[in-house]
């Protein structure tokens, strides 16, 4: 049966559904210390770059070094094994948070978030390749990934409004250890054939050898383009709450529900959007996915411009709706791509090394950096300077655009997926 006409099985749907509330939790454990950055702050007295140590380098130390192990790992070992385990961990100390008195005690918790979290995307995204067939890929993977955006919202909303009444520990201790109960359900999965849905042709070119990841242009082009519009991206979530509390005076649950409402009424559609739509580029044309996300990361540049020095509230709120839109299209086209451009045979370790570079650049580098920015210029005693440290957010869409058209360009003489 062709790949254009398979039908696919409702159980592929329902290990979808499980897979993507997995993600729902990595997204709310990893971004839930966000929303609560002002009330740690007010009682630990921590320096922003503290904050961005304990929200970005803390958790992307060992999530960084552990994506490629675990991508290999999820070529040779059952996945649905790989997923389990990590999510147990991350949620136990996501929970264990709450109990933490010092920065060192939170930043070894958020380390061993970033453990366990690191075995999810190589294992989830490569056996959601072999449930459904190729025409669905970006499509497929854009739904999972709407996770970050109902996990984002769920950790701004909840968070907020738990920390707000009743105090930052309580968010960790409530939203932190439930995902211990879900772990069961993934050890229960069916695991699926590798390549399963891949065509005979792919199969027999797919090569194993990892050096091949780094001898193809496009892929080199794609990690180094996603990487940077990651950093804008994930940096609009991470510091976002703080910008809007500091500099146009926002309560913190406002902020939260806010947040909230728009990480899921926004983020879902346009993460689903955006992968539909990759997916009928790349039917089109060969780097018709990166095309699109090019596009995405070239309009959120003068998007940004607006956010950081518009004075009307109202009309800051209105434009960031839109740019948080753009800020989620390229998660499912890029681990759409990766697969294609990596095969069968290298698509956890391509993953892997996709996430690693990707969270280096946007969690390790990028988070930090506007911190340390921020400390310089005085944010503290003058909100408004946060204005200047975030300007690193649009400079690196618009580096991010230009690279993501250069891989799109140079995968034009490889067919289409």
């Amino acid at each position: 049966m062709s790949d254009q006409t398979e039908k696919v099985p409702a159980y592929s749907w329902y290990a979808l559904s499980i897979l993507t509330a997995v993600y729902v939790l990595n997204f709310l454990d990893r971004t839930l210390i966000y929303i609560l950055f002002t009330p740690i702050k007010a009682e630990l007295h921590f320096t922003d770059l503290q904050l961005a140590l304990l929200g970005t380098t803390s958790f992307v130390i060992f999530y960084t070094l552990l994506g490629v192990p675990f991508g290999r790992l999820a070529d040779r070992t059952k996945r649905k094994m790989i997923i389990g385990i990590g999510l147990a961990v991350w949620s136990l100390f996501s929970g264990l948070t709450g109990f933490a008195s010092s920065f060192w005690t939170i930043f070894f918790c958020r380390l061993m978030v970033g453990v366990g979290e690191a075995t999810l995307g190589p294992a989830a995204l490569s056996l959601l390749s072999d449930y459904f067939p190729t025409r669905m890929r970006a499509t497929v993977q854009s739904v999972y990934s709407s996770g970050i955006a109902i996990g984002g919202g769920l950790a701004f909303f909840l968070g907020g409004w738990i920390g707000q009444a009743h105090g930052w520990r309580w968010a960790f201790y409530l939203l932190g250890f439930p995902g211990l109960v879900l772990a069961l359900l993934v050890f229960a999965l069916r695991e699926e054939p590798r390549g399963r849905t891949e065509s005979a042709a792919v199969l027999a070119s797919g090569g194993s050898d990892w050096k091949l990841l780094f001898r193809s242009k496009p892929l080199l082009f794609l990690y180094a383009g996603y990487a940077l519009f990651a950093l804008s991206s994930n940096n609009l979530g991470i510091w976002g709450a703080a910008f809007f509390v500091r500099v146009h005076h926002v309560s913190l649950l406002t902020v939260g529900v806010a947040a909230g409402i728009l990480s899921i009424a926004v983020g879902i559609p346009a993460m689903i959007f955006s992968g539909y739509h990759s997916d009928r580029f790349s039917r089109r044309f060969a780097g018709g996915r990166m095309a699109f996300t090019a596009y995405a990361a070239a309009l959120s540049v003068p998007l940004w411009l607006v956010v950081l020095f518009a004075s009307s509230l109202t009309f800051v709120v209105i434009v960031n709706i839109v740019l948080y839109g753009l800020a989620l299209m390229w998660v499912g086209p890029a681990t759409a791509d990766v697969h294609d451009l990596a095969g069968p045979k290298l698509r956890g370790l391509a993953i892997g090394i996709f996430f690693s570079i990707v969270n280096i650049v946007a969690y390790g580098f990028g988070g930090p950096l506007i911190g340390r920015i921020s400390d310089i210029l005085g944010v503290a005693k003058n909100p408004d300077q946060m204005r200047l440290s975030l300007l690193v957010c649009p400079i690196a869409c618009a580096l991010g655009a230009m690279l993501l058209w250069m891989g799109s360009r140079a995968r034009k003489s490889m067919p289409p997926s």
